[in-house]
């Protein structure tokens, strides 16, 4: 072990970094543009998903205004195996549509195994960007 944590610290990396973290990402994409603040049901944007907890079988997403906490924006679940894209459309929810200004936007996701919980991810972004 103190092998392993003397290699690590070597490289700059500590133990909890060393093993893949459960991770998204995402990109507006095609999202269209809205200022009104009367949101639209839309496709999902596409999200990229590393260090999915073994086990999983579904992911769950859904969104939060940071700006309007109060507004439910859904979200949708994917089946979900192992590492990779969920592509842009995988579900609906309610689009992004701050009335004329930026709001900055948080992604989670829940990787599950039937009802339990793997673990969850979060990636924030603004809108518009």
């Amino acid at each position: 072990m103190r092998i392993l944590f003397a290699a690590l610290t070597a490289l700059g990396l500590s133990a909890t970094t060393a093993a893949a973290e459960f991770a998204i990402s995402f990109q507006w994409g095609a999202t269209p543009a809205c200022n009104t603040g009367k949101a639209r049901t839309i496709g999902s944007p596409q999200f990229s998903v590393r260090g999915l907890p073994p086990g999983t079988d579904s992911v769950e997403f859904r969104m939060k205004d940071l700006n309007a906490p109060g507004y439910n924006h859904g979200g949708g679940k994917v089946g979900m195996s192992q590492n990779g894209t969920v592509p842009a459309g995988a579900f609906k929810y309610k689009g992004p549509c701050p009335p004329g200004q930026v709001h900055r936007y948080r992604w989670t996701a829940t990787a599950r195994q039937g009802g339990k919980v793997l673990g969850r991810a979060e990636a924030t972004r603004n809108f518009p960007e």
